[in-house]
């Protein structure tokens, strides 16, 4: 319902009725109220899960922005800056931020008054037989009209204002899913660098059991010819050699494939996956855990704080759906001149002025603005749920990679001891062979269980880095919402907004 009131600025009467008439309709505000609408969900506290024995402290630090340095191959922190310089996912955060901010743009601009200018030309025939007499009856005549009009909504209950803050905090969070892309592209470039790494690894495994198995094989020649063995074990060492050819062709061809998948990951074609050199990463780096890390995680995790901003914009949210529970005051004027004519189209006589304020207020909507915010606070709560879920996710994350750290260092001191025993099982089989005291199938026994080992070895030293990128990435990779400018002020990150949310009554 809206109630318009006009008056001229001499009618001292009409102004009193106006601004009774706009207290009459504030006080009637209360026909639609939000009684018995509100929520009792919160966001979790990181206290709240215990953490203490699955995610130690080790006094170590929070990752830097430049960790892939600390793996020693320069080749790989450059592809990281190409990846996040040229990759259409950074664009395509990039935008959603921008898009984020014409809302804030949009938002912002109800806050202010609104002025507009208008000008109209209308050449009319009157007809002789209706409204307006001879001599205006039968005649042309062209009105001139110009107006310039104002306008203002005063946000009394801060329903624009909470608006404005919802529009602030979906940029932030939009910001920290920008940043949430980062860490999960430069940890994907680093992985899969690593996995390249760990390709040309076996094919150096595979390159030496060629030279091994050749070895074997002129062995072999050698004792065929001296009668102490048959052309058997000679086709099963050239055939023994032919596989381990096949296996490192195969390894080159898992190589170029890699190399493609990094160049699509630098947003390039895959020509640009062929000129990355081979990598050179030192496999024995070791990521310490900070201190408090469940405490602090929230603020060193992209998208837990992007969740976190979620919540924040729901709060607002709720706010602005409250304030439509409140009347809406508008003021509004115009200044002009009307006339017939272009003779007296700018003289005094023809002025024309208009003010007063409307007034929009809630009394019978058939349960609209109530179902409206129950449908903000379920936002809420789902919003709340999410940052819950990503918070145990995140520890979780942490702790899984911690664990499968530990668990492969325990691995990778079998499989060197299993690997030392195997190499010289298998050496002491050369000799024995070489001499004609063992036959060639206990050579080709050990050399497979050596093969094997080595190739264990390999794997796990470089799942060993996988897994330190991993957890690297679990903890922010270098991210920190303080320094991003992405804390979320005067709140806390461990506070829940439930009351905030509950508590969003207008101001009056």
């Amino acid at each position: 319902m809206k109630h318009l009131f006009q008056f001229a600025p001499t009618g001292q009467s009409r102004v009193k009725s106006a601004v009774a008439a706009a207290v009459a309709a504030l006080a009637l505000a209360g026909c639609a109220n939000y009684a018995g609408i509100s929520s009792d969900k919160q966001i979790a506290a990181p206290e709240n899960f215990e953490a203490t024995q699955s995610v130690p402290g080790q006094g170590g630090q929070w990752p830097a922005l430049d960790w892939a340095k600390q793996f020693g191959d320069p080749q790989l922190p450059q592809l990281i800056d190409e990846a996040l310089a040229d990759n259409p996912s950074i664009a395509q955060a990039q935008a959603r931020i921008a898009k984020a901010s014409s809302y804030i743009e949009t938002s912002r601009s109800a806050l202010y008054p609104k002025v507009n200018g208008s000008y109209s030309w209308t050449r009319e025939l009157y007809s002789a037989n209706a409204l307006f007499p001879p001599p205006y009856g039968g005649t042309w005549f062209s009105e001139n009209n110009v107006l310039a009009s104002a306008s203002w909504e005063l946000d009394l209950w801060g329903k624009n204002r909470s608006r404005l803050n919802m529009a602030v905090s979906q940029q932030k969070a939009a910001e920290a899913d920008m940043q949430q892309a980062r860490v999960t592209l430069a940890a994907s470039v680093a992985r899969t660098y690593n996995q390249l790494a760990l390709l040309y690894a076996l094919r150096d495994v595979a390159q030496r059991e060629i030279a091994n198995r050749q070895d074997v094989g002129r062995i072999t020649n050698g004792r065929v010819a001296a009668g102490l063995d048959t052309n058997v074990e000679r086709r099963t060492a050239e055939g023994n050699v032919a596989t381990s050819q096949t296996n490192s062709t195969e390894l080159d061809g898992q190589i170029e494939t890699v190399r493609y998948q990094l160049a699509a990951l630098l947003g390039k074609g895959p020509d640009r996956g062929l000129k990355i050199a081979k990598p050179v990463i030192d496999p024995n780096v070791n990521v310490t855990l900070p201190d408090n890390v469940p405490a602090d995680l929230v603020a060193r995790r992209p998208d837990i704080v992007a969740a976190r901003w979620q919540v924040e914009a729901a709060t607002h949210n709720i706010k602005e759906a409250k304030a439509e529970f409140f009347p809406d005051i508008n003021l509004a004027a115009g200044f002009g001149f009307d006339a017939f004519g272009w003779g007296r189209f700018l003289q005094a006589s023809s002025r024309q002025i208009q003010m007063g304020p409307a007034v929009h207020l809630p009394i019978f909507d058939a349960g609209a603005l109530r179902a409206q915010l129950k449908g903000r606070y379920a936002d809420f709560e789902g919003d709340v749920a999410n940052y819950n879920q990503t918070l145990i996710n995140a520890m979780n994350d942490v702790a899984t990679n911690i664990s499968a750290i530990r668990s492969l260092d325990k691995q990778m001191a079998d499989a060197q001891r299993a690997l030392t025993a195997a190499s010289s099982a298998y050496q002491l089989a050369v000799i024995r062979y070489k001499a004609g005291l063992s036959p060639q199938l206990q050579v080709l026994n050990a050399d497979e269980n050596r093969l094997a080992n080595e190739q264990t070895v390999t794997n796990l030293r470089l799942k060993r880095t996988d897994l330190q990128i991993a957890l690297i990435k679990s903890l922010g990779g270098g991210f920190d919402a303080t320094s991003n400018d992405l804390a979320i002020d005067g709140s806390g990150q461990n506070q829940a907004s439930t009351q905030a949310a509950n508590q969003a009554t207008p101001s009056k």
